[in-house]
């Protein structure tokens, strides 16, 4: 016999097991893929490798001709030692506050005075970036003859009564750095200025808005709403004038080639002098890696803080 279900109850099954469905994995676009791998193999050989290489020369005595001699440190100890380094390392610094400070302010300034458009604001704008379009080799040609004796400079000077400040910029010690600083910086603004511009152009005008609703005032406006709104330029801002104030190689040699007296003297024009002309390449690239260390701890230092700021 049969058992028979009472009516209304329902045989249960046992539930099916069923495995989890796998994802297609995403395999990557070879035009991705080229794009990513063929610049990272270019930067590889062009830059990742000779930066090791020259940490590794900076361990050496080599004078390019017979092989590279490991000496250590003694490189660096001889740096800690060495008077002109000193010097042009200070003079370094005093670069990189003056010629970025004064990049920074005279090119946000000029972004803001020239964001809004008007009729014939295209000229001015392209008229403070052409200088960037010249060479530095160039830049600095152009303001020998500047400074030259009775040059424009003296003649300047003397128009508006300040002859007793009429000297020979580029030869006394205690003009020659400042003298290279200007024509440095009468091609940055522009450079400065334009990225500034980019980054105004792409803040929300309702954020200005809402602020002169509140009552802000145009200082107000700027402290409190444009400039956090720049902190991603700012970050390529100061990238840019750090490596560029690090690296400032061709205006100097034009004009001053680090003197008189070591009294222009960069770590770049130094190191140049000191690799190429006195065949101490392991010096050089000593000299080297301190640019890239100093580089690298400005540069991180700020992107670590303003990190902490937008977490805060």
């Amino acid at each position: 016999m049969t058992a028979i279900a009472p009516a209304g109850s329902r045989q249960r099954r046992p539930p099916v097991q069923t495995r989890p469905r796998r994802r297609p994995a995403r395999r990557l676009s070879p035009l991705l893929a080229a794009f990513v791998l063929v610049p990272f193999a270019i930067e590889s050989i062009w830059v990742f490798w000779p930066a090791l290489q020259g940490f590794y020369f900076s361990l050496t005595r080599w004078d390019g001709l017979e092989p590279p001699r490991f000496v250590g440190f003694a490189n660096y100890a001889e740096l800690a030692g060495d008077s002109v380094f000193r010097g042009a390392l200070l003079n370094t610094v005093i670069w990189l506050v003056l010629f970025g400070g004064l990049s920074v302010l005279g090119g946000f300034g000029m972004a803001l005075l020239l964001q809004k458009e008007r009729r014939g604001i295209g000229f001015y704008r392209a008229a403070l970036f052409t200088p960037v379009v010249f060479s530095l080799v160039v830049t600095g040609l152009v303001w020998r003859v500047f400074y030259q004796p009775d040059g424009l400079a003296d003649q300047l000077l003397r128009a508006v009564g300040l002859g007793e400040l009429v000297r020979p910029w580029l030869a006394d010690p205690e003009t020659a750095l400042y003298a290279v600083i200007l024509p440095a910086l009468w091609r940055q603004i522009g450079y400065v200025m334009v990225l500034y511009l980019a980054g105004l152009k792409a803040i929300d005008p309702a954020l200005h808005e809402a602020a002169r609703t509140d009552g802000a005032n145009g200082w107000q406006r700027l402290w409190h709403v444009t400039i956090p709104q720049l902190r991603g330029v700012n970050a390529v801002v100061l990238s840019v004038i750090v490596i560029d104030s690090l690296r400032s190689f061709d205006i100097v040699w034009a004009l001053t080639r680090g003197g008189p007296y070591h009294s222009s003297e960069l770590l770049s024009t130094y190191m140049y002098s000191t690799a190429f002309q006195s065949l101490r390449l392991g010096y050089g690239s000593a000299i080297a890696v301190v640019i890239f260390v100093l580089a690298l701890a400005v540069i991180l230092g700020y992107l670590v803080r303003a990190f902490r700021e937008e977490e805060t």
